[in-house]
């Protein structure tokens, strides 16, 4: 973990002023670059020391077997996992024939700067070799938002107090040795080298290398170009070999003389592109930026997020880390999807290899919601690449008996990759989410091609998979037995609010847009019998209640289980998995991570005030959040329900998950869900933004440690900016056409140019919930 705070807080930037190697893993995480297609660690230019190498680009990866203890039907056979690919950040240094090694020699100062309003990453070193002499070395990287295929370096040299000899050695290197062996043997072997060269190029100051994976068969190709300026004479030379390719530069410095590298980087692959078809692709990438140069690439940047940030900005008076921290997460959250394209969006971004790469639920349930309102055109495309996938998921609802699509737990190509089976069978509740997301971007949007296009067929499909899944009782009631809801410490349990809501919202829409797109939903084979019996069973859905307690249940049975024995629990033996048998925490009374307060948070409209307040106390004693996705959700409800402090504690959990590595494992990547919930507690949370179809809804309160609250967000094709004091709300649309919109309930039309204030009632601050002995929010420790 970092225990102490690594990065000066600053509005618009990530400053770290010190290297210490003992966070580098974490720190190349923070400091990654990507655009959804490329993804590059921040690993430092020179190759090492390093933590954690990684060259990511979406989608591509490596097959291997899935242990299993015993077989059993419809269990997946091979696992997934991304690749580290041909790394084209290497910039190696020679001076005086010694290696620039931040180990060795003396580092007299280091600081990396992370400028979240250009996307460059920037790093400042002066080190004194181990025979004395000194040079100062300057770097800029960015991963391309506007050229999808390429990444670029510039790197320079200056001789600081005495004449030195330098060699830059600025390499394409594939199959890099990675550290570490995974827990499964069998990947590891399959993981190792996992490139086999079929192609190296080297002329002039062009490199290009082809690799391609053994067993998933995808063909990636590298390629970069080089710009040397230097003090005469500067000469290179190039050279190739199977999983290497190197531009050699060499030059004599006089003391305040420079030396200068910009490198462009191309990459490309395929599954079915032809070798000569992915030289080709890399090299027209590599021509195209090589068009405009390294400061065409890095004004094009600047110009993408300035149109972002004014659409997109959060700003947070009166916690200054908490600022830093939203725009952080809100330019990893863009950086996770903005050129992902048709394929999906990992847990970790492209960030690290935790999670082996894979997609989730989270995407849907947590990413897309702000990139709805912030950057819908990455939407639209992550949706599509589900659709992408569909024939996978039909041929998985099949195997399981069901009519349908069944969309995988975690996958990277679209096919069920989890080993886990009360996960990779039961947790249907991702079908519920893809249809949630649909319906949010199309309210958001009014995108009628997507809709024809897409949405349509993604909530037939889901909707005939809970039709199928489930049954109408003797007395008409409509149950989905057998599912693993979003809490992990509750598995294959019957009726799970969470995923019964999300479904009867699911099939409730899929009935309404088939009568909307009539011809496509005849061409999907849906007839007027069939959306009849999708309103049949919403309409019948059954929701298990306690009507004793007053509550809401998680599942059907679930307020009878014993509960966990917290007061005997110790803090280090959380997370409980790790420390007690599934079979154990499966039949008590402990929740891993919200599953009914989310259940709340999504599907507000059916649980009033009084139930919504009732159920938040009842599972906020039960919630130990031995999940990153949970803490934002319980700050939602925590602010909607008064406990104004509690969410705000919660809400400096969620900002500050990877900037203070609270889960202990930023090594791995980012965790983007709860980046992108860190924006869902200031906008849904403390803005109270709820959306229904085609209406916004804001219902705002502030805790006192926020003096003033102000964002903008996409709806409707026009930009609407609301700013909260702790008394008043004013809204305000730069231009075009009026929007309709509540506040408290209340009908306000904005129109454009035009702010219109209005008073936000007092807040009844409830008694405070209490929370699992020794499980308080991971917040106040941390807090500076």
């Amino acid at each position: 973990m970092i225990t102490d705070s690594m990065y000066a807080v600053e509005p618009w930037s990530l400053r770290e002023t010190e290297l210490n190697l003992d966070v580098l893993p974490q720190s190349e995480s923070v400091f990654a670059l990507s655009n959804g297609h490329i993804g590059w660690r921040g690993n430092l230019d020179e190759g090492e020391p390093h933590g954690l190498p990684g060259s990511y680009l979406n989608g591509v990866h490596e097959l291997h077997p899935l242990p299993y203890a015993e077989a059993g039907y419809g269990y997946p056979e091979s696992g997934q996992t991304v690749i580290n690919v041909t790394n084209g950040k290497i910039i190696r240094l020679l001076v005086d024939d010694e290696p620039f090694d931040l180990r060795y020699g003396h580092l007299r100062s280091h600081e990396r700067l992370l400028d979240l309003r250009t996307g460059l990453l920037h790093r400042t070193c002066e080190w004194t070799s181990p025979a004395g002499s000194t040079v100062r070395v300057r770097s800029t990287r960015l991963v391309s938002f506007t050229q999808r295929a390429v990444a670029a370096v510039s790197y320079r040299v200056e001789a600081v107090d005495t004449e030195v000899r330098i060699v830059i050695q600025s390499e394409l290197v594939a199959n890099e040795q990675l550290p570490g062996a995974a827990a499964d043997p069998r990947a590891a072997v399959a993981l190792e080298s996992p490139l086999e060269a079929e192609e190296t190029f080297a002329s002039g100051n062009r490199l290009r290398l082809v690799h391609r994976t053994r067993h998933s068969g995808l063909r990636v190709g590298a390629a970069a170009d080089h710009v040397v300026s230097g003090p005469e004479p500067t000469t290179t030379e190039c050279e190739s070999d199977d999983d290497i390719a190197r531009l050699t530069v060499t030059s004599v410095l006089a003391p305040g003389k420079t030396l200068r590298l910009d490198k462009i980087v191309a990459y490309g692959w395929s599954s079915t592109r032809s070798l000569p078809a992915v030289s080709d692709q890399v090299d027209a990438a590599l021509a195209g930026a090589a068009s405009i140069g390294w400061k065409g690439l890095a004004d094009e940047q600047r110009t993408y997020l300035d149109d972002f940030w004014q659409c997109a900005d959060v700003q947070v008076d009166g916690d200054e880390k908490i600022q830093q921290a939203v725009r952080f997460a809100l330019f990893h959250v863009l950086q996770a999807g903005a050129r992902a394209e048709q394929r999906g969006i990992p847990a970790k971004g492209l960030t690290g290899s935790g999670y082996d790469g894979h997609a989730f639920w989270d995407t849907e349930a947590f990413v897309l919601p702000l990139l709805t309102y912030t950057s819908p055109d990455a939407v639209s495309q992550a949706l599509r690449w589900r659709q992408s996938t569909l024939s996978a998921a039909r041929e998985r609802a099949e195997q399981l008996g069901l009519r349908g699509a069944a969309f995988p737990w975690r996958t990277i190509d679209g096919s069920e990759c989890s080993a886990y089976w009360p996960a990779g069978a039961a947790a249907f509740h991702v079908n519920a989410g893809i249809a949630d997301a649909a319906l949010g971007y199309l309210s958001a949007t009014h995108d009628e091609e997507f809709e024809r296009d897409c949405a349509v067929e993604l909530l037939v499909e889901t909707a005939r998979l809970w039709r199928s899944l489930g049954h109408h009782d003797h007395h008409g009631a409509f149950h989905i037995d057998g599912v693993t809801g979003p809490d992990e410490y509750s598995a294959v349990v019957d009726d799970n609010t969470y995923t019964n809501l999300m479904a009867r919202t699911n099939l409730t829409a899929a009935a309404d847009i088939v009568e909307r797109n009539a011809d496509v939903a005849a061409r999907l084979g849906v007839d007027d019998e069939e959306s009849a019996t999708w309103r049949d069973a919403a309409d019948a859905m059954n929701i298990p209640y306690n009507s004793e307690l007053r509550v809401h249940e998680q599942d059907a049975g679930f307020t009878r289980h014993q509960v966990w024995d917290f007061e005997n629990t110790r803090p280090d033996q959380y997370p409980l998995l790790l420390h007690f048998p599934y079979f154990d925490i499966y039949r008590k009374q402990v929740v891993k991570q919200a599953d009914l307060v989310l259940a709340m948070v999504k599907c507000s409209s059916y649980f009033d005030a009084d139930h919504k307040a009732r159920n938040f106390a009842y599972y906020e004693p039960l919630t130990v959040r031995d999940s990153s996705l949970s803490a934002c959700c319980q700050a939602v409800m925590a602010a909607e329900t008064g406990h104004l402090r509690l969410a705000y504690d919660y809400l400096t959990e969620a900002a500050l998950m990877d900037l203070e590595d609270l889960e202990h494992n930023t090594r791995d990547g980012l965790h983007i869900a709860s980046l992108a919930g860190a924006w869902m507690v200031l906008v849904v949370g403390f803005g109270g933004m709820r959306h229904g179809w085609d209406r916004l809804d804001f219902s705002p309160r502030l805790p006192e440690e926020i003096s003033r609250l102000a964002f903008t967000m996409q709806f409707q094709g026009r930009h609407l900016r609301v700013e909260i004091t702790p008394t008043t709300a004013t809204y305000t649309l730069p231009t075009g056409a009026p929007l309709r919109i509540h506040h408290y309930g209340d009908a306000l039309t904005v129109h454009g140019g035009v702010a219109e204030a209005r008073a936000i009632p007092a807040v009844v601050t409830p008694p405070t919930p209490e929370y699992p002995p020794g499980r308080p929010p991971n917040a106040a420790r941390y807090r500076r």
